[in-house]
């Protein structure tokens, strides 16, 4: 199979495909994980259809406490682990928790500023922040994940910093509304197109034969480009009362 990029393609039956292959895709890294594999599917599958359900039948969107912790438990989970992030999320108090995501849902569709709100809890960078953001409102937010964002070749390396990811967001949003435009459906969101980044860059690197049955016509061969390394650093915050 070619290594190729899908982010340049035009073709939303391409794009649609992908999207197909989402939970395929899931199962293959939880395959790679041994005994975490079943964890990984769990809160995949409650962060993507779960989660968001409960938020939008709230009269106001926000998350609690152990909902902010679990989406941190998904995101470690999904990529490197860190057991102090998710220390550090842990001690965030249920008030302050509740005051900040809610504060930043009403900021939205400010991204920006939402996202500057989030990253005063302790733990949270702008990623851990998107991921908030896309499981509340994935129609103005895509969670920044490290095969999304760098399956964008003018985006690599990651850096898990505000400016690069709202160079991400734009990417993704510029891509959303082509994506509405010819396809007869136009239910593209930022999110639905955050997995369909991920979930080609992952099948490349795991498992190439998931794709294999998908039209290649309509998108663009690209050399691999290694990629340095990031970690996420929330920058220095006070203390929540």
């Amino acid at each position: 199979m070619p290594v190729v990029a899908l982010y340049p393609c035009e073709d939303p039956a391409v794009w649609r495909a992908v999207y197909g292959k989402y939970w395929a895709v899931v199962e293959a890294k939880a395959a790679g994980k041994g005994k975490s594999g079943k964890k990984l599917l769990d809160l995949d599958k409650w962060f993507q259809e779960e989660l968001p359900v409960v938020i939008s039948q709230r009269p106001e969107r926000f998350l609690n406490q152990s909902e902010l912790v679990k989406v941190m438990e998904w995101k470690l989970t999904r990529g490197k682990f860190r057991p102090r992030l998710q220390q550090l999320v842990g001690s965030n108090s249920e008030e302050a928790v509740h005051s900040s995501t809610s504060k930043a849902f009403r900021l939205l569709p400010d991204v920006q500023s939402a996202i500057t709100e989030l990253s005063t809890l302790k733990g949270l960078g702008p990623a851990t922040a998107s991921a908030v953001l896309s499981a509340g409102a994935p129609d103005q937010a895509v969670f920044m994940a490290d095969e999304a964002v760098e399956s964008i070749a003018e985006l690599r390396p990651v850096q898990y910093t505000a400016k690069h990811y709202n160079l991400f967001l734009q990417k993704v949003q510029q891509k959303t509304h082509q994506l509405n435009q010819v396809d007869s459906q136009s239910d593209w969101t930022p999110h639905r197109v955050g997995l369909c980044l991920w979930a080609w860059a992952v099948a490349n690197q795991l498992q190439p034969s998931l794709l294999q049955d998908l039209d290649f016509t309509s998108v663009t061969n690209e050399k691999p480009v290694e990629s340095t390394p990031a970690t996420e650093q929330p920058a220095k915050r006070q203390k929540t009362a």
